[in-house]
């Protein structure tokens, strides 16, 4: 069996949201769609009234629920569920370790135990070894696509770029494959982006680069993003690439550079347990501020 595109279903709007998000991306991969619901203690068993002696748990009708719908909506999906016990992000990461890539809700309260789909989506994105892309609620498929002609929404036109943000100092080679990638499964132009900051008067900036005008020094950088992209532009000769060097914060670029996406592609550093910061802060904010769906990749080494 190929791998799963998997889901973290729970039954609310941000969850939901997600499982249609993963039912289209298995459907542009060819993939199967795995839904999955964390049950975070057995249930008690207790006497039912006999009116209610069918009920099924929750678990099981939100994942019927939700698999009926995508069914429905997504005609030839192929698609199972699966309640598992255990904590979320555990039962979540276990999921990931043989799926395409996982898709969770990024806001929202859970309904395991009340806490924020925000937090469990941390826990996954800190520690998974695969794809992660967090979507939030209300995200539709029109969203994916650019408007039609009478600037009314539609999914019959191409779809919006795919965004994708470069640090040239330590690139991230599976992130870069990943966003090439989902531009070729859309036919939709990527978008590479490296931020950069102008050197201090009392040192020479990210690459020792010399005191040169900015016009200059974002040429020089425009170089080292095109050296980077340069193998993945030939393995994809079909991927229409626009490179973007920007003199600001990482995470400002990206932010606008997302506004108008159908999807962010960032890659994620390894983080220490003990910082505190384990998603890093370039991620961490764009978790809180982006519309579109963030997929996060973890470089090769991270562990």
């Amino acid at each position: 069996m190929l791998p799963p595109v998997v889901a973290g279903v729970d039954g609310t709007v941000e969850s939901l949201s997600a499982a249609a998000w993963a039912a289209r991306e298995a459907l542009r991969r060819d993939r199967p769609l795995l839904l999955v619901y964390a049950v975070g203690r057995p249930p008690r068993r207790q006497e039912e009234p006999p009116g209610n002696a069918a009920q099924p748990h929750p678990a099981r009708r939100v994942l019927s629920q939700a698999a009926e719908h995508l069914r429905r909506t997504y005609p030839g999906l192929r698609l199972c569920e699966e309640e598992v016990e255990g904590p979320a992000p555990a039962v979540l990461l276990q999921a990931a370790e043989q799926a395409e890539l996982l898709v969770v809700g990024s806001h929202g309260l859970s309904g395991l135990s009340g806490a924020p789909v925000g937090s469990v989506a941390y826990a996954v994105v800190a520690d998974t070894k695969g794809p992660v892309i967090l979507v939030r609620a209300g995200q539709e498929a029109e969203d994916e696509h650019l408007p039609a002609d009478d600037h009314s929404a539609s999914t019959h036109t191409g779809y919006r770029d795919v965004v994708l943000g470069v640090d040239v100092a330590d690139p991230c080679e599976k992130g870069i494959e990943f966003a090439f990638d989902a531009a070729r499964l859309r036919r939709a132009r990527l978008k590479a982006v490296y931020a950069w900051h102008a050197p201090s008067p009392v040192g020479l900036g990210n690459g020792d680069i010399g005191l040169v005008s900015d016009a200059q020094r974002a040429d020089e950088w425009l170089g080292f993003l095109s050296a980077v992209l340069r193998p993945w532009c030939d393995k994809y000769p079909d991927v229409e690439v626009v490179q973007s060097v920007v003199a600001d914060k990482a995470s400002a670029a990206l932010v606008r550079a997302a506004a108008s996406a159908s999807l962010l592609v960032l890659g994620r550093h390894p983080t220490g347990r003990d910082t505190g910061a384990r998603t890093g802060p370039v991620t961490d904010a764009l978790i809180r501020y982006i519309g579109c769906p963030l997929a996060v990749v973890p470089h090769a080494d991270t562990g």
